[in-house]
């Protein structure tokens, strides 16, 4: 390749000088831990946005219960409970 490309040759002499220093065994080692932090990581994300949906549908379902209780408020012409006597001015 030109410059600043990396070969196949490159890449199995970098593969070959990293075997020589770390050892087979040790390389193994490394990639089961980084695998099993990958894993937890995944796991605990998926647990992070499973409890995120049960949250966010419960918010969707309280603004409905508050959106549904104004509308059959302001239907039969009662305010109490809405809070707009506070939002009127007293003169």
């Amino acid at each position: 390749m030109g410059m600043g490309g990396i070969s196949i040759w490159q890449l199995l002499i970098i593969l070959v000088i990293v075997l020589l220093l770390f050892g087979t065994k040790r390389l193994r080692n490394i990639g089961s831990d980084l695998g099993g932090a990958v894993k937890g990581f995944r796991s605990a994300m998926g647990d992070a946005n499973k409890g995120g949906d049960d949250e966010s549908k419960q918010l969707e379902d309280q603004k409905a219960e508050r959106t549904a209780d104004s509308d059959t408020g302001a239907a039969s012409g009662s305010d109490a409970g809405t809070g707009s006597d506070a939002d009127k001015p007293k003169v």
